[in-house]
């Protein structure tokens, strides 16, 4: 599997292993069966493991631990965060601390290469300030205790969750010292449909290359749009969810993949990879079959210039 420059740290797999599925979170399996899927993921290259506590109330990082009995196997590296809102600023440390601590507890490691803020930035003039975590919390308290943890060895850098509002999140990549990574929306609609909590535009591709010049790592996220960009969702959702209506306004490019010959959420996959500043894809996968069609997407290398305008167009993009 190719390798990719990750900012400041290093190089990672073109393609990530999320824990999304491996948690459950995009539809129920055994446990046997994520175990497989990661084992596998490590064996077709992927060295990187994307997890979080909310990813099934801890299981994507229990399915971890059970994968490799708390030793990582050599190169691969994985990644935790932690939702913290809105509290008072002399908590944020601990709060990221024992959060962290049930993480490692959870996987039997002593450190993480990553740890990521998991909700949105959002501007101190924003009303639902409970919403997210304020601009000025971050730049007061969040970022130095995240540079705390670094300095004790506890993770190897941090991140942020770059899905909030844009205009926050541009401030926070440009500021320094910026984040190690971020975790952003990319795929062919750019839309972060139901993630979408704030009113100003979504800018995914602007923030991918603020932090792309910053040499800031960008781990792509939602390539399928939560399902939006596949032939059926695997979930029952209400006519007026917001991916319901990325699912409608992607009919052409189904059609545009029928005429192709390729499966929509592997082109969908291949599109992303192709976006200009994106280190890694993380995958929602949940067992071994959607996983190997990653792996073919990948394998089957970028878009060509004139294919991603078609598909482009197709959308209206």
């Amino acid at each position: 599997m190719q390798k990719r420059t990750f900012g400041r740290l290093g190089e990672i797999s073109a393609l990530t292993l999320g824990g999304g599925g491996t948690g459950q979170v995009w539809g129920p399996t055994s446990r046997e069966e994520p175990v497989a899927t990661v084992l596998e993921a490590v064996e077709s290259g992927i060295t990187f493991l994307d997890a979080a506590p909310g990813y099934g109330n801890g299981e994507a990082e229990l399915v971890i631990e059970e994968a490799f009995n708390g030793q990582l196997p050599d190169g691969v590296q994985v990644s935790t965060k932690c939702r913290l809102g809105n509290p008072a600023p002399e908590q944020v440390l601990s709060i990221f601390e024992g959060s962290l601590n049930e993480s490692l507890t959870r996987m039997r490691l002593g450190r993480v290469d990553l740890f990521f803020l998991h909700n949105q930035i959002i501007p101190d003039n924003t009303t639902e300030r409970n919403q997210g975590t304020p601009r000025s919390l971050f730049t007061e308290a969040v970022r130095p205790a995240l540079e705390q943890l670094v300095a004790t060895g506890r993770i190897g850098g941090w991140g942020i969750t770059a899905i909030g509002v844009p205009s926050a999140i541009v401030d926070t990549i440009q500021d320094d010292p910026p984040p190690d990574a971020v975790l952003v929306v990319a795929n062919l609609l750019d839309s972060p449909g139901g993630l979408k909590r704030y009113d100003e535009p979504a800018r995914p591709r602007d923030i991918i290359a603020v932090a792309h010049r910053r040499g800031i790592g960008v781990m792509g996220i939602r390539a399928v749009q939560a399902g939006a960009l596949t032939d059926a969702f695997d979930r029952d959702l209400p006519e007026d969810h917001p991916d319901m209506a990325d699912f409608r306004r992607a009919e052409p490019f189904r059609v545009l993949a029928t005429e192709i010959g390729e499966p929509p959420a592997l082109l969908a996959h291949r599109y992303s990879l192709s976006m200009e500043g994106i280190s890694t894809l993380i995958l929602g996968v949940k067992n071994r079959t959607e996983l190997r069609e990653c792996v073919v997407a990948e394998a089957r290398g970028l878009l060509e210039p004139g294919l991603i305008a078609r598909i482009d167009a197709a959308v209206g993009r």
